[in-house]
């Protein structure tokens, strides 16, 4: 009788499958191009197969894999090359057909980083204060302000465009 022993390349395959569209959504809100996206989604999964860490359960693993993407595009964003660029032309990738869901990805893109951030995982990726304060690695209290700061910037901008 033979064995099937789990191969590296089967468990990254498992779990590319299941992240890859929620990490170049958080991608995407970071860096606004769907090639960055791209190309940090990538990296991240390298990262994954380079460092090898070991997970206590599959929610442990969706955070590590959200931090360290973050990370790679707050990395990406701190280049000189990069800082006066953020463009939203891959808007498309995340919304559906709903012109309001589009419109509305388009106000929560045009945030501050660290507003965007934070209400992409609170309201996107159904993320609670707590683990978000664990993804981000920043206070809840933090994540709260931000998260009010955030809804009150796009509170300002919908009303700017009901006038």
């Amino acid at each position: 009788m033979q064995r099937s022993v789990p191969q590296l390349g089967d468990h990254v395959m498992k779990v590319y499958e299941t992240y890859a569209d929620t990490l170049f959504r958080i991608a995407m809100v970071h860096l606004g191009r769907r090639e960055d996206a791209e190309e940090a989604t990538q990296d991240t999964f390298i990262k994954l197969i380079e460092k090898a860490p070991t997970f206590n359960d599959a929610e442990h693993q969706k955070a590590w894999l959200i931090r360290v993407i973050t990370n790679h595009c707050k990395s990406l964003l701190g280049r000189g090359w990069r800082k006066r660029e953020v463009k939203l032309e891959g808007v498309d990738a995340l919304t559906t057909d709903n012109p309001e869901d589009h419109a509305l990805i388009e106000l929560v893109l045009s945030l501050p980083l660290k507003y965007r951030s934070v209400v992409h995982l609170y309201y996107y990726e159904d993320y609670a204060i707590r683990e978000i304060s664990e993804i981000l690695e920043i206070s809840e209290s933090a994540v709260k302000m931000r998260l009010k700061r955030g809804r009150e910037l796009l509170k300002l901008e919908l009303e700017g465009e009901e006038l």
